[in-house]
């Protein structure tokens, strides 16, 4: 046995404070003291805070926050705050609002705010007489939801439906009570949780089964978020790139390979404002590929078309499960800020500028893929990256990365050659 060998089991780590815990990762790692100085700097973010939003806390992450400009939702201008480390992510959306304005920019809609709880029963071999049991207790079942929150109801929220589906599985028939709830401003997973654990001990009882997952469905497909605007042949650069912006997305339609990476694009921008105001970003990015799949095959979120003008429209559905009330939204203050800067005062309207951003992230992407493929816009702002990465400082960044550029070779060691001639080595 080897008596040096560390070891992960550390006691009471997670009653330590946050420089004890550091501490003891850093002896742990072998971390240098300038590694542990720099975790060490919590930056804007209240220690105290961070030490209660999640476990074992010892640093934070910061990332950069950028603004979307020329956006213009639902005849109304607004600046997007959108929290990404990737490179041209901010700019897509910027130049694909710009290329809209004048159109009318972004219309969006939202078919409400109504969140899923499921609960699985097993354990019955009447399967269908144990649904019928259990819709005959509706009227109870929405008195015992909305006892969970009775602030929820006064704002007119609580339990709207409850659907009961059979769903055949390789353990045999399992009974899934749906609860349809209306959450209001708030993500709502704390508030369908609770319901579905209020109410699983009286679906046993009801029925004679056996309760096991009683948790939300993170396809929120009672909550999708829409968002359209039409872009000019004349604004885009002529019919050809029209036609090319189609193709792109034929493609990903028909293709789950393509769809991937055409879908990823679209959560480039969504994912970036929905973790700037503190939503969970594991969450919308769940419902959105679960949704791009509802048909059977894994296809494309947006639909690209031709008008009747010879202009090229394009729109978005997806589920957008995001609040304004609740967790790290409620409680960051930097979340609180971006708030700020959108505007918003209920979720349906977070939801669909989210939404509209997602829009104009897929039409750059696709605008770019069509004309002079994707990296030559990407790796322009790539470039300054790897200058950086080569040890490129202040007015060196730039000069590196356009020699970059211009030659056409974006990579670490051609921009420590290029530095190195900057400096006179």
């Amino acid at each position: 046995m080897n008596t040096n060998a560390k070891s992960s089991r550390i006691s009471g780590f997670h009653k330590d404070d946050i420089a004890t815990r550091l501490a003891r990762v850093a002896q742990f790692a072998n971390l240098d003291d300038e590694t542990t100085r720099h975790l060490s700097n919590m930056g804007n973010l209240d220690p105290h805070l961070a030490d209660h939003l999640i476990e074992n806390v010892i640093a934070t992450l910061n990332v950069p926050i950028g603004v979307a400009t020329n956006m213009k939702v639902d005849g109304t201008d607004v600046l997007v705050p959108m929290a990404t480390e990737e490179s041209s992510v901010v700019a897509a959306v910027c130049n694909a609002a710009r290329q809209c304005y004048d159109q009318g920019g972004f219309t969006t809609s939202m078919s409400g705010s109504l969140m899923i709880a499921q609960i699985q029963l097993v354990g019955v071999p009447d399967a269908m007489h144990s649904r019928m049991r259990i819709l005959e207790h509706k009227a109870g079942i929405k008195a015992l939801c909305d006892e969970c929150d009775p602030l929820l109801v006064k704002l007119g929220g609580g339990l709207q439906d409850v659907e009961v589906r059979i769903v055949n599985s390789a353990g045999g028939p399992m009974v899934v009570t749906h609860l349809i709830v209306d959450t209001r401003d708030a993500m709502g997973a704390n508030a369908v949780n609770s319901m579905a654990e209020k109410l699983a001990p009286h679906i046993e009882t009801w029925t004679g089964g056996r309760v096991y997952l009683r948790i939300l469905s993170n396809l929120a497909d009672r909550r999708l978020a829409r968002a359209r605007a039409t872009w000019t042949c004349e604004a885009i650069g002529g019919p050809a790139v029209r036609d090319g912006i189609i193709s792109a997305y034929q493609f990903a339609a028909a293709d789950p390979y393509r769809a991937a990476t055409h879908n990823k694009g679209i959560m480039n921008g969504v994912s970036a404002v929905v973790l700037a105001t503190g939503n969970d970003t594991r969450a919308v990015e769940a419902g959105a590929h679960a949704y791009a799949a509802r048909k059977g095959w894994y296809s494309s979120l947006t639909d690209w078309e031709v008008t009747a003008e010879g202009h090229l429209a394009g729109t978005l559905e997806m589920p957008m499960a995001v609040g304004l009330v609740g967790g790290a939204t409620k409680l960051h203050p930097t979340a609180r800020a971006c708030l700020g800067i959108l505007g918003v005062a209920t979720a349906d309207r977070l939801a669909r500028l989210i939404a509209a951003v997602g829009l104009a992230q897929n039409f750059s992407a696709l605008k770019a893929l069509a004309t002079t493929g994707i990296q030559k816009g990407h790796m322009s702002l790539h470039a300054q990256n790897i200058a950086m990465m080569a040890g490129a400082v202040g007015e060196e960044i730039d000069r590196v990365a356009q020699e970059l550029v211009r030659l056409g070779t974006v990579r670490v060691d051609v921009a420590e050659q290029e530095l190195a001639k900057l400096r006179g080595g």
